[in-house]
């Protein structure tokens, strides 16, 4: 796909929290890789880069865990950033450090379009309504 694995355990780990949020729950890091089907050391990395971009909070301690304050206002774009940063929106495809408006490669002007409907598309989607979606449509985070 578009993204990394990393960035698809991301999406599905930030869904399974608010699934969890919505009931009045926080949730630890071992039921998180068991929900979306990812190593718990593999986890823990992509939860503290959630973290650290404030996409998620945690609470340590006995009655503590991940949780999402506001779904609403995170959205897919601010996942994809905090786990694979914009180069998605921005990079060249070709790899080329010179692509740019003004220096195209070959690419640039097909790509364009595309990476700009990504990036629309993605900051419109928030947490909160991949939740809904899930629920609607009965798929599994694994």
């Amino acid at each position: 796909m578009i993204l990394s694995k990393s960035c698809e355990y991301a999406v599905r780990a930030a869904i399974y929290i608010a699934l969890k949020t919505q009931q009045g729950e926080k949730t630890g890091i071992i039921a998180i890789s068991e929900a979306i089907g990812s190593p718990t050391h593999f986890t823990g990395k992509i939860l503290q880069a959630l973290a650290r971009k404030k996409v998620i909070s945690s609470i340590k301690g006995p009655h503590g865990g991940f949780f999402i304050e506001n779904p609403k206002d995170i959205y897919l774009v601010d996942i994809i950033k905090a786990i694979d940063g914009s180069g998605l929106f921005s990079s060249c495809v070709m790899g080329l450090k010179t692509c740019s408006d003004t220096k195209p490669c070959p690419m640039h002007e097909q790509i364009k379009p595309i990476r700009t409907q990504l990036l629309t598309e993605f900051s419109k989607k928030s947490v909160d309504e991949l939740v809904k979606d899930f629920d609607k449509t009965g798929y599994f985070l694994r």
